[in-house]
């Protein structure tokens, strides 16, 4: 969530949207208890904005957000550089 909101706004369908894209299945339920916990922790800030009849709630990262990404990305690399073999050497191109 972090990484999408980092990208620029997001709201609750769209992200939910986007997981399910990815193969994972969040009910409104789930996902809106973690937005709001995530925005109490100081790693998002969301404001609403008027969508036809309905309001719908934004969620940017904060500064907060960006450092909690960094180290969740850091520590991805970590792991995937534990269990991943690492990528076969590529031959360098040949120019003409």
């Amino acid at each position: 969530m972090l990484h999408h909101a980092a990208e620029g706004e997001v709201y609750g369908l769209w992200m939910i949207e986007e997981l399910a894209r990815h193969g994972y299945r969040l009910s409104p339920g789930t996902l809106y208890p973690m937005l709001e916990a995530m925005e109490e922790r100081g790693y998002l800030v969301s404001r609403r904005e008027r969508n036809g009849r309905a309001i719908r709630r934004l969620y940017s990262i904060t500064p907060l957000g960006r450092e909690g990404l960094a180290l969740a990305m850091e520590r991805m690399r970590e792991l995937t550089g534990e269990v991943l073999p690492p990528a076969p050497p590529q031959a360098p191109d040949k120019k003409a």
